[in-house]
């Protein structure tokens, strides 16, 4: 049943609105903080990179695979009880990753933090579009939620390298315990519980499906460095990858409450913003994952002045936020994406095709032109896949548009580092002299991976111009009036 206590007062809804901010702050932190550690991490655990990949898509590919079933399971469980289970499963996994012996226990409990992770950014949203109920009041509310990513972006970083100086990498799981046992206090406290009226249905099949596929292509790409991109565990992941992803469509379009509604995808702007968010996303993950690596390794700095030098980044990236939020409002979501596009893409290329990394004004130039490129395109990705959607599917487009970001980010760790592991590889053997890739030869070994950068800045571009006009805007109000109903579809019945 749905809340139908009295409205709180605008008092008791900005703290909750705090209190799902922390959520956020703890789960968009973990990100940031961790690409800081990881050079710390290789020493310690003496790892491969293949290894490091995965202390990082593990956790994305999880947070992917159940972000939308955790949010429909609030809706019908009750959204406070999912909120709290989320919150305890999170803190818990951030004390096990602290405690790690090593590599593979890490990832297992980065797995533990994936699944409590997975209950508290999309069931915070449906918190605080229950508590604020005006849309004004919405907006500003949900305005101040985008703005907490801006911070922990610039704030990740910085937090992240003092406390591997201070106190070593075990530390930046630390900093979510206390964090953690507040929110989960307070919401016990604070928070009224709420479920939807008609909450969806499990879809456990396609749940399946989708970590499947999401698990085996992931793997191919990680390990396909390593193991040799014809051998038969490689080609048979991807074969698998493949067969799931064949096995989920067919299933969505015979089920009436699939995980994921694929009419949805006949919507030009909904498909832009599904790819461009997987680019953008992919693009962001292997920036800082090599720039972490090159900071460190390359040029010796240590944790904390490797989080100074992407501080340009960062502090544009949350500047340029709620700017690009006030430009798709008054203009429109094109503008945005075309600027982040053409920003992303002279950031990469003065990487890929001037080796920016080797002077310091071509670093920051481009710190600062990536930062500028990826404030502005994560408001217009929201906006686009649910404009035009009618307001009962709104929620779940905008949870497609999410998973799209999780699934970037662990497609482009995996991408970059793979490429990356090839290309030093290959140096390497060639007499470079140097071992692996924390000599001279990392600037070769990353020019490829940031062509493939510059492609997915190029790719946001020209969706983002695309898949916004007014014939792709007609095809959004077809797909609308064909999945406006509040009645489980039909099953289409192919033969």
């Amino acid at each position: 049943m749905p809340d139908t206590g009295p409205e709180p007062s605008h008092r008791r809804k900005l703290l909750v609105l705090a209190i799902c901010c922390m959520s956020l702050l703890i789960v968009s932190l973990d990100n940031t903080v961790l690409n800081v550690a990881i050079p710390a991490m290789q020493r310690d655990f003496h790892a491969s990179m293949s290894g490091l990949q995965w202390t990082i898509d593990a956790y994305l590919i999880v947070l992917a695979g159940l972000m939308i079933t955790s949010g429909s399971t609030a809706d019908r469980l009750g959204r406070r009880r999912v909120f709290q289970v989320g919150l305890t499963l999170f803190t818990a996994g951030s004390l096990l990753c602290s405690l790690a012996p090593g590599l593979g226990w890490l990832i297992a409990a980065r797995v533990v933090q994936a699944v409590g992770g997975s209950m508290l950014n999309p069931v915070a949203m449906s918190i605080i579009t229950n508590t604020f109920t005006e849309p004004r009041e919405r907006a500003r509310a949900i305005g101040v939620w985008g703005g907490v990513v801006g911070i922990s972006m610039a704030a990740g970083p910085l937090v992240g390298g003092l406390l591997v100086d201070s106190v070593g990498w075990r530390a930046i799981f630390w900093l979510n315990l206390p964090i953690g046992l507040a929110a989960l206090a307070l919401t016990r406290m604070f928070v009224p519980e709420s479920r939807a009226p008609h909450p969806r249905r499990p879809d456990p099949v396609g749940q399946l499906l989708m970590i499947a596929t999401l698990g085996t292509l992931t793997y191919a790409i990680i390990e396909g460095s390593a193991l040799g991109w014809t051998s038969p565990v490689v080609l048979g992941c991807g074969a698998v990858a493949a067969a799931a992803l064949a096995l989920f469509v067919r299933h969505a379009l015979r089920v009436p409450e699939p995980l994921i509604d694929v009419r949805f995808f006949r919507s030009l702007p909904f498909s832009g913003a599904t790819l461009v968010a997987i680019c953008a996303f992919s693009a962001l993950a292997g920036f800082l994952f090599l720039n972490s690596i090159y900071l460190q390794s390359v040029r010796g700095l240590t944790a904390l002045h490797a989080g100074l030098y992407l501080l340009p980044m960062a502090a544009f990236a949350g500047v340029v936020a709620p700017l690009s939020g006030r430009l798709t409002g008054a203009r429109g979501p094109r503008l945005p994406l075309q600027l982040a596009g053409v920003t992303m893409l002279a950031s990469a290329l003065l990487f890929a095709a001037f080796d920016g990394e080797t002077r310091n004004a071509t670093l920051f130039a481009a710190y600062a032109l990536f930062g500028f490129g990826f404030g502005m395109v994560n408001s217009p990705i929201t906006n686009t896949a649910v404009s035009g959607m009618p307001r009962a599917q709104a929620g779940v487009a905008a949870a497609v548009a999410s998973t799209s970001r999780q699934i970037g980010q662990a497609l482009g760790v995996a991408v970059f580092g793979a490429v990356v592991g090839v290309a030093g590889a290959s140096t390497h053997h060639a007499g470079s002299g140097h071992a692996g890739l924390a000599g001279g030869d990392f600037v070769a070994a990353a020019r490829p991976a940031y062509w493939i950068m510059a492609g997915c800045a190029a790719a946001v571009l020209l969706l983002g111009t695309i898949t916004t006009g007014r014939r792709a805007v007609r095809t959004a109000e077809r797909t609308a009036a064909a999945t406006a109903t509040d009645t489980p579809r039909s099953p289409v019945r192919t033969p």
